[in-house]
């Protein structure tokens, strides 16, 4: 069995499982979904908008300062090899980050609440690396501005709402068009929306991590969850620029 037949054959089948990924990111919102967004809404009218503020300002610093730094420490990109090769590359990198951030989870779970609030910055930092390694195994130069915001919206797609998902997908799918009109910089991007749907997004499991004793084990799981979810999202939002680029996407 030749080289170029296992990727033809790798390949049929990345166009298959993508299909079914991209289905699923533009099913409409369920009844259960509706009803969760409709209650969260109603929490997030309650809270005083200054502390809207505070929570999008805090978001948004750990954001940038995250995405600005590792462009600097950023791998280099691979710029060679079938997609399987790519992939092989960017599931090692998700084996690897996904064990750290269920540590991570783990540490600061067992810390109680005051360990809790570090677990944010913490657990941010390392989804963020995760997905600028699987960004480089597909080839893209991470230190190009644009390449960064792609990493958010594949960022904003996992952890959102249905409602949000459907708008995001359709950017991601559409990103070489939609990429001419995005702003030069990160501060017209739209914060505040950006952390109410994270932060409901996480609300239940990190809530649950602060509880004393059974905190670690479950920032273990969590941590180990979300990031797992993230790195499959990124490698099919990957794999989707990869096959339009290379005219196999049917």
């Amino acid at each position: 069995m030749n080289k170029e037949y296992i990727d033809q054959q790798y390949e049929s089948l990345a166009r298959k499982e993508l299909k079914i990924w991209l289905d699923k990111q533009h099913q409409s919102p369920s009844i259960i979904s509706r009803i969760t967004s409709g209650t969260q809404r109603s929490i997030n009218n309650i809270i005083p908008d200054n502390i809207h503020q505070a929570v999008t300002f805090a978001i948004e610093k750990m954001v940038k300062g995250v995405l600005i730094g590792n462009k600097f420490i950023s791998t280099k990109p691979y710029l060679y090899g079938q997609l399987r090769h790519r992939e092989l590359k960017a599931r090692k990198s998700i084996k690897a980050y996904t064990r750290t951030a269920s540590v991570e989870g783990a540490v600061t779970g067992a810390g109680g609440i005051l360990m809790g609030f570090a677990d944010l910055p913490a657990f941010l930092a390392i989804k963020m690396k995760m997905l600028f390694q699987i960004a480089a195994a597909f080839g893209h130069e991470t230190k190009e501005f644009k390449e960064r915001l792609f990493i958010l919206y594949v960022f904003k797609l996992t952890f959102s709402t249905q409602k949000t998902r459907n708008e995001t997908i359709n950017i991601i799918e559409n990103w070489d068009t939609y990429s001419q009109t995005l702003p030069d910089n990160l501060d017209d991007f739209d914060w505040r929306q950006f952390q109410l749907e994270y932060r409901d997004f996480m609300d239940l499991a990190k809530l649950a991590q602060m509880i004393p004793i059974i905190g670690a084990g479950i920032g273990a799981v969590a941590n180990y969850k979300l990031s797992l979810l993230l790195g499959k999202n990124a490698i099919q939002a990957y794999r989707l620029r990869h096959l339009q680029k290379n005219k196999e996407l049917t």
